[in-house]
């Protein structure tokens, strides 16, 4: 019984670290989206407060849906 527990809280964490990173992909693009530059040139050419910005959207987003999956698990 334990060890069926342990599988399964294992597949939630491998699903939910895929829908985090699928979540953290679509916050950059429309991030991208609402602004008028383009973030990747942007990013490239060393701008670091695009990047703070960036960092921010990764892990608000991150920890928000981390949440959500961990409190679903067993």
């Amino acid at each position: 019984m334990q060890l069926k527990a342990m599988i399964v809280n294992l597949i939630y964490a491998i699903i939910g670290g895929f829908i985090t990173l699928f979540f953290m992909y679509v916050g950059f693009k429309l991030f991208d989206r609402l602004t008028d530059f383009d973030t990747s040139k942007e990013l490239a050419k060393d701008n670091r407060a695009v990047g703070m910005v960036v960092l921010g959207i990764f892990v608000g987003v991150g920890i928000a849906i981390g949440l959500v999956i961990g409190l679903g698990l067993n």
